[in-house]
């Protein structure tokens, strides 16, 4: 079993990692006691666990509204385990539907918007992706204006900034760095779009007169229990006898961030925001939210976390990392091709291959420095933990895989 230091508590090592990045201790005076709040997409891999450390807090808070167009029931199990000092009310529907927004978002005073369409493939068509992650955005911030709501968290993503169709690399990169960044995906164009829109509400008037303050976390790819890239990446290696696919070069650096810790850093994002000399910095800004996972290429990743349960990894790519960027321009050339008459979506294209072969990676200094944000959760918890819920995964899949290959 897993253990999880309980709400409130603070890694072993964090002293240290102050004093590495020169900033004084913050202080542990924020909470969120009393405070409505609604957490989009709640049913979801984030969601899930921002809820889950929502309703760890020491100081309950006053109700957590879960909003999603569906909860599995296996989610819905979850929320009841922790049935505490906190009232949780369970939404169902969708984040186009105006009405039911303005119902979701009445008497809330903290908004995190974590539902969207994660869509790096193509297999979304880009209407539905735009009205659900832009429009969706857009709509849940009017209703914000109409209803009161102060404070707004919008989870957006490391794709915003990049890489670029170059693929220019950047190292250890902040909140500051420069970057040419024009990304021809509609996922990152959808999520550019939003997170603009969530960065341009703060300062709104609200309806009662009061002020609506925003802030993104621009998240690294995130792993741990329950991801469904990892599962994902899992079958395809059980199908390829215990090897994972080399799907990006070793030396393309990036730093996933562990969803405990992408997590931690939204509940202490929304504290923050509650004590008005934080929120000044705050508000209107990005953050970049990383961890102490060590920085190793997306593939390598996948093989670090199960590689004590046996597991492998192929030592190159298919091809050369050329070849490989103008086969997928080529499989991209028959999509074009074949879509008057079908619907061809390519395993691969030239942006998810520049994005899983360009070394990118951000420190968290900003977050640290504004509003206290310091991982949860180690390397090796993280890593002893997801490792653990890959492993538990291993018999179903293997009968999942062998049924549909029936």
């Amino acid at each position: 079993m897993c253990s999880f230091p309980q709400a409130g508590g603070e890694p072993a090592a964090q002293s240290s990692r102050n004093s590495q990045f020169g900033t004084k201790e913050q202080p542990r005076a924020m909470s969120l006691a009393g405070v409505s709040c609604l957490v989009t997409g709640a049913g979801g891999f984030l969601g899930q666990r921002i809820v889950r450390l929502l309703l760890e807090e020491e100081e309950a808070l006053a109700e957590i509204r879960l909003l999603d167009k569906a909860f599995s029931n296996e989610a819905l199990g979850r929320f009841g385990t922790f049935q505490g000092k906190t009232a949780v009310k369970i939404l169902e529907g969708d984040i186009r539907d105006v009405t039911f927004l303005h119902r979701a978002c009445q008497g809330v005073s903290v908004v995190i918007h974590t539902a969207s369409i994660i869509d790096t493939l193509g297999l979304i068509e880009k209407q539905l992706l735009w009205e659900v992650n832009v429009t969706g955005t857009q709509l849940l911030l009017e209703a914000c204006v109409r209803c009161n709501v102060q404070h707004f968290i919008y989870t957006s993503t490391i794709e915003v900034t990049g890489p670029n169709c170059k693929g220019d690399p950047i190292f250890n990169g902040d909140e500051d760095t420069a970057y040419e960044s024009i990304s021809k995906s509609p996922y990152a164009q959808s999520k550019r779009l939003a997170e603009d829109s969530v960065l341009k509400a703060d300062g709104q008037v609200l309806k009662d007169g009061g002020t609506l303050m925003t802030c993104a976390l621009r998240s690294m790819y995130i792993f741990g229990e329950g991801c469904p890239f990892l599962q994902g990446h899992l079958d395809k290696c059980l199908l390829n006898k215990n090897v994972y696919l080399r799907f990006s070069r070793k030396e393309a650096f990036v730093n996933p961030v562990y969803v405990g810790n992408i997590a931690w850093a939204h509940v202490q994002a929304a504290k923050a925001l509650q004590v008005p000399q934080k929120a000044k910095y705050i508000r209107g800004q990005f953050y970049y939210i990383s961890d102490d996972t060590p920085h190793m290429s997306y593939a390598d990743l996948n093989y670090e976390l199960t590689r004590d349960l046996g597991f492998g990894i192929e030592p190159r790519l298919p091809m050369p990392l050329t070849m490989l960027y103008y086969f997928s321009l080529l499989l991209e050339i028959v999509s074009f091709l074949l879509r008057p008459f079908v619907r061809y979506i390519p395993s691969t294209n030239r942006h998810l291959v520049t994005l899983l072969n360009t070394p990118f990676t951000f420190s968290y200094r900003k977050a640290q420095k504004d509003f206290g944000y310091v991982p949860r959760y180690t390397w090796e918890e993280a890593k002893q933990c997801t490792a653990q819920w890959i492993a538990s995964m291993v018999p179903q899949r293997r009968e999942y895989l062998k049924s549909k290959a029936a």
